[in-house]
C-alpha cells in the first residue's frame, strides 16, 4: 500500500491532536511536515504542542514550520480555552525537554513540497491564514501539491461561532477565499455538515483507554483525558449530544482509501463583508443549468458518510500493531 505524504497545517487543539495521533498510527498516512499556527491557541502554544507531540511519539525528524500569528484581517485572534483548555490539550500541560526555537522558518516548507512534487497532500484543519500565505508567496509551488483536504465551513447547517459561520472560516474568511479561489485542483472540503456527525462516544473512548492501559502506550493514554475535556464542552453547549464530534479526525479518515464519503461538486464562496453573514460559507447546491450557477470555483463538499465505517476504521487504526509497546 502506497502511503499518502501529508503536510499538516494545524492549530493544535484537542481534536487536532487526536487526529494526528490517528495519522501516526495509520498505515496509509505519512506525515512529512507540520505547520503550526494560531487558532485554537496562539502560534507559540501550537508550536510547543507540536514539539511535545514529536517528543512523545519519537518522531523528532518530522520538521515543524512556524505558521501565522494573525489572520489576514489583521485582528487579534480569539482563543477558546473552554473548548480546548488553556494549553490547547484539555487538562494536559505539555512538558518538553528543550526550548522551542521560534525563528521564522515558514518558507522552509518549500523544499518539502519540491521533494515530494505531485506526491504530497496538504491537510488543513485550522484557520487558513498560513495556507493562504503560501498561495500568495509561492503560487507556482502550490501547483506541485497533489490534493488539498480542508476542515471548515457550514453550508446547509448552523455555524458554531455565529448562526451561519464555522470557526475556521470565520477566523479568517479572507484567507479562505484566497485558498478556494487559487487552488490548482478542486479541494476536498469537510464542513460541519458532516463533521458534527463524526461522533466518538465516551464508551468507545473508555474502550480505547483500557486497551492503551493494557499495552502501556503513552501516546494513546492521552486520548481519554483530552476527549473527556472536549466532551464536557459539547455536553454543555449541545443539549443531548451523545459524544464528541472529532472534526479534524474525520478529515484524516476521509482521505483513506476505504473511507465512504459522498461529495457534491459545487461553486464555493466565503463571505468577507462585515455583518451577520461574516465568515459564512456558501455553496451553490441548486439543480439548475451550470450557466445559471454562481461564478465561483468548484470544489468537492462532503455531504454524507458511512458512520459505521468511520467508527470501525477509527477503532482499528487506534489499536493496530503500531500502538503496542515494544
Amino acid at each position: 500500500m502506497k502511503k499518502k505524504n501529508v503536510l499538516f497545517f494545524s492549530d493544535f487543539g484537542i481534536d487536532d491532536f487526536v487526529a494526528i495521533i490517528f495519522a501516526f498510527f495509520s498505515e496509509e498516512i505519512n506525515i512529512v511536515g507540520i505547520v503550526a499556527d494560531y487558532g485554537n491557541v496562539s502560534r507559540e502554544d501550537a508550536l510547543r504542542n507540536a514539539a511535545y507531540l514529536r517528543e512523545l511519539t519519537g518522531q523528532k525528524d518530522i520538521p515543524v514550520f512556524s505558521g501565522a500569528v494573525l489572520p489576514l484581517t489583521g485582528e487579534v485572534p480569539i482563543y477558546y480555552p473552554d473548548v480546548h483548555g488553556l494549553e490547547g490539550l484539555g487538562p494536559i500541560v505539555p512538558k518538553i525537554e528543550q526550548n522551542i526555537d521560534l525563528f521564522e522558518n515558514f518558507d522552509e516548507f518549500k523544499e518539502l513540497v519540491d521533494r515530494y512534487e505531485n506526491d504530497i497532500c496538504i491537510v488543513n484543519v485550522g484557520r487558513l491564514s498560513s495556507l493562504a500565505a503560501a498561495f500568495i508567496l509561492y503560487p507556482g509551488l502550490m501547483g506541485k501539491v497533489k490534493d488539498f483536504y480542508i476542515m471548515g465551513g457550514a453550508f446547509n447547517v448552523p455555524g458554531n461561532v455565529t448562526p451561519v459561520a464555522e470557526a475556521n472560516f470565520y477566523g479568517d474568511p479572507y484567507a479562505a477565499n484566497v485558498v478556494f479561489d487559487n487552488a490548482p485542483v478542486s479541494i476536498h472540503v469537510f464542513p460541519l455538515d458532516v463533521t458534527m456527525s463524526a461522533i466518538i462516544t465516551p464508551a468507545l473512548i473508555d474502550a480505547l483507554d483500557a486497551y492503551y492501559q493494557s499495552v502501556q502506550n503513552k501516546v494513546g493514554l492521552l486520548v481519554k483525558p483530552m476527549v473527556d475535556y472536549y466532551f464536557q464542552f459539547y455536553k454543555n453547549t449541545y443539549q443531548g449530544i451523545s459524544g464528541s464530534p472529532l472534526h479534524d479526525l474525520f478529515t484524516f479518515w476521509a482521505m483513506l482509501d476505504m473511507a465512504e464519503v459522498q461529495y457534491r461538486e459545487v461553486p464555493v464562496k466565503i463571505i468577507v463583508n462585515r455583518g451577520e453573514a461574516f465568515g459564512q460559507s456558501i455553496g451553490d447546491f441548486r439543480n439548475v443549468p451550470p450557466e445559471d450557477k454562481m461564478k465561483y470555483r468548484i470544489h468537492k463538499i462532503a455531504v454524507q458518510f458511512n458512520y459505521s465505517s468511520f467508527i470501525k476504521t477509527f477503532y482499528d487504526v487506534m489499536t493496530n500493531h503500531k500502538t503496542r509497546t515494544p
